[in-house]
């Protein structure tokens, strides 16, 4: 299939403003505008559109009549929903992916949890523990599924960077040390149960926009 020179610059718009928005640099409820987004990338307004369609799949825009596009604003029930749902689908690709999971994977596994433990800021968190669930979730082979969980991973990213701005705090997970301890003794319905459990910790914090703006944020803390 060949990707049109209009489908290249919708992807790069796209990626640009996700990791804006994902690390709040566009805060809830602020307004995309195409002209200026357009002017920003030097392209027309076809792939500004294309971009925008793309954030909307993501759950990161949305389009209101008559007052165009917006970062998508986020509430306790959004988070929750983004938390049910990877808890059902990162089961499901857990215990499709286990039959598969190699000592090696396993090890590498664990030393990203390291990793995580290890973090000093929230990016470097963030980073190594979606690469613990994605060495423990990739070898289901379900590229629609996992494109899906990549996606809930990314609207989970948003909500933690939003609480971010209240400070950072290391954390030791204990949750990462017993998923991989039930897999190690082939118990896959107690790693299971235990991702499952793990991906729907909620935590709140207030924050305070650029704006002025003050409120709480809600992130998925696993």
């Amino acid at each position: 299939m060949t990707v049109s020179a209009e489908d290249t610059i919708a992807n790069r718009i796209s990626r640009v403003l996700a990791e804006r928005i994902i690390t709040g640099a566009l805060e809830p409820g602020s307004k995309l505008r195409q002209d200026h987004i357009a002017e920003e990338f030097g392209t027309s307004h076809v792939p500004v559109r294309e971009a925008f369609r793309r954030l909307e799949a993501q759950g990161l825009a949305v389009s209101e009549a008559r007052r165009g596009v917006r970062v998508a604003s986020f509430s306790l029930a959004e988070v929750q929903e983004v938390a049910l749902m990877r808890s059902v689908l990162e089961g499901l690709a857990l215990r499709m992916a286990a039959p598969h999971l190699t000592p090696f994977l396993l090890d590498r596994a664990e030393a990203v949890a390291q990793a995580c433990d290890a973090a000093t800021g929230i990016e470097e968190w963030d980073e190594a523990n979606r690469a613990f669930h994605k060495l423990l979730l990739s070898p289901c082979n379900m590229p629609r599924l996992l494109a899906e969980i990549d996606n809930l991973h990314a609207a989970g990213s948003r909500f933690l960077f939003a609480t971010s701005r209240a400070g950072w705090t290391p954390r030791v997970d204990t949750d990462h040390r017993a998923i991989l301890d039930h897999l190690r003794q082939g118990k896959v319905d107690q790693a299971v149960i235990a991702l499952e459990r793990h991906v729907k910790r909620i935590g709140e914090k207030p924050v305070h926009y650029a704006s002025g703006k003050t409120g709480a944020a809600f992130a998925l803390e696993g």
